[in-house]
């Protein structure tokens, strides 16, 4: 039986509508071999006319402490392979990927194009140009922290502000990555629940990286679809309080990952 997709409470997308047989339908057209195909910042999928959508474009700046995970983080949602030994970013590494979401008072789905910029932190404390490059136009800043590193954690705050002013408009979103080092965790649910409550923004989750992609892709699309849902929720609902088509105070479904 095909699972039928129903909307959160105060989410302005439908979950799980991947799942669904229209979901699976737009889910094709950017999968090659069961895997997401890779694109170019000027490359993009070529919808069929049975499968209208718009696209949604949205820059999206990868920051955090050395070693927290970005590079990995992007590979896992852009669906690339991901490096088994950590290297510094150096300069700016740009990745795209495409992801077919339903909105749920939109009359069709929305392709949104996540351009993620990633950047190592010594190429950005050396080069003064770079965070404003990292910056310019961006619609969220991912804020990421390891469950292995406390450090990372406690520094998040201070992190937010040395990136960002208050008056500037980006998305904020904090990720934890490695949550599956349980073993080695330093930040606990209840600092999650602490912080979430004292700056009222979005925590997700994200385990380690895996490696070479399973056979069929199936796996590292269960992996990166919670997060790429919740990534296209905080950026559609900015877009949607812009406008005046949502009320800024509403909360949608903030936590993504395992």
């Amino acid at each position: 039986m095909s699972r039928i997709p129903v909307r959160t409470p105060g989410s302005l997308i439908t979950p799980d509508w991947l799942q669904s047989p229209e979901g699976r339908d737009y889910l094709t057209c950017v999968l090659r071999k069961k895997k997401r195909r890779a694109y170019g910042l000027i490359e993009g999928p070529v919808l069929p006319p049975q499968f209208p959508a718009d696209v949604a474009t949205y820059k999206i700046f990868v920051s955090g402490k050395s070693g927290v995970g970005k590079t990995s983080l992007v590979a896992k949602l852009c669906g690339l392979e991901e490096t088994p030994v950590h290297h510094e970013t150096t300069g700016i590494q740009t990745s795209c990927v495409y992801w077919p979401v339903r909105p749920a008072d939109s009359g069709r789905p929305v392709v949104f194009a996540f351009h993620f910029w990633d950047c190592g932190e010594s190429a950005l404390k050396k080069f003064d140009h770079i965070l404003p490059a990292c910056k310019e136009n961006a619609d969220a800043v991912l804020f990421l922290f390891s469950f292995t590193d406390r450090s990372s954690f406690e520094d998040v705050p201070a992190l937010i502000s040395r990136t960002l002013s208050p008056e500037e408009t980006a998305a904020r979103v904090v990720i934890g990555t490695k949550l599956d080092q349980f073993m080695h965790t330093d930040v606990t649910e209840q600092d999650i629940r602490d912080f979430q409550e004292t700056w009222q923004l979005p925590v997700m989750r994200v385990r380690s990286g895996s490696g070479p992609r399973a056979g069929d892709g199936r796996a590292e699309l269960a992996e990166a679809a919670p997060l790429l849902d919740g990534l296209a929720e905080v950026v559609w609902r900015r877009d949607q309080v812009t406008a005046g088509l949502a009320d800024v105070s509403e909360r949608g479904a903030q936590d993504g990952g395992r």
